[in-house]
């Protein structure tokens, strides 16, 4: 089995590029696409979205890719700046006199404005989803942890667990939930289909956290 961290020191061909922040993940073929590296140097926003391909070897606390820093830099944001238009309030217009009162603000009859306002969007290829560390991971019957780390299979490349971040209720037990216990990912969450007494029960699976991918 193979881990795949997230939260890690990246290494490109050529030095540090930054870290890795999230992992897309295609939930039909089980397969992670994309890595999400964020590298401060570069302007903002500074986040790149990876091909799996490129990723040659990883620890638990480290990734190193087969890219160089300005292939790194070339390919595609992560996050896309976009203006949203939407209706204001009517403009305010001080010292307005009627009928013998001062008022400090009137609003014009049938008048609005239009306020554009920049928000950012991931931009998450379609029918797949975002795995980040630190999400949350419910059983059926309440929260059981966080998520730290995905586990591949090194010969079908297929996620077959999620291990769970210490701090959850069975101590220093390295948790590790298949990937078919998972019912639905919903925001900052992933829901299980299975409840905590489950969960506690489930083997644990051996992460070997240093391993290459054969590039």
């Amino acid at each position: 089995m193979k881990d795949i961290p997230i939260g890690a020191k990246v290494e490109c061909a050529d030095g540090s590029c930054g870290k890795s922040v999230t992992i897309i993940v295609n939930p039909t073929t089980q397969k992670v696409t994309n890595l999400v590296v964020e590298n401060k140097s570069l302007p903002h926003p500074n986040q790149r979205l990876v091909p799996f391909d490129q990723v040659v070897e990883t620890t638990r606390n480290s990734i190193r890719l087969s890219c160089t820093q300005d292939e790194l830099a070339a390919m595609d944001s992560f996050i896309k700046e976009q203006y949203i238009k939407s209706k204001g309030a009517p403009p305010a217009v001080s010292l307005y006199v009627s009928d013998g009162f001062v008022s400090d603000w009137y609003m014009p009859p049938y008048v609005t404005s239009t306020v554009e306002t920049l928000v950012e969007v991931e931009r998450i290829p379609p029918g797949e989803m975002a795995a980040r560390r630190g999400m949350h991971v419910a059983a059926t019957d309440g929260n059981v942890g966080k998520l730290g780390e995905l586990i591949i299979d090194p010969d079908s490349e297929h996620i077959t667990h999620l291990v769970l971040l210490e701090g959850h209720p069975w101590g220093k037990k390295e948790v590790t939930v298949p990937i078919s216990a998972i019912d639905h990912v919903a925001e900052d969450t992933v829901y299980l289909k299975l409840d905590k007494q489950a969960v506690g029960a489930l083997p644990t699976v051996p992460v070997k956290r240093h391993y290459g991918f054969g590039h």
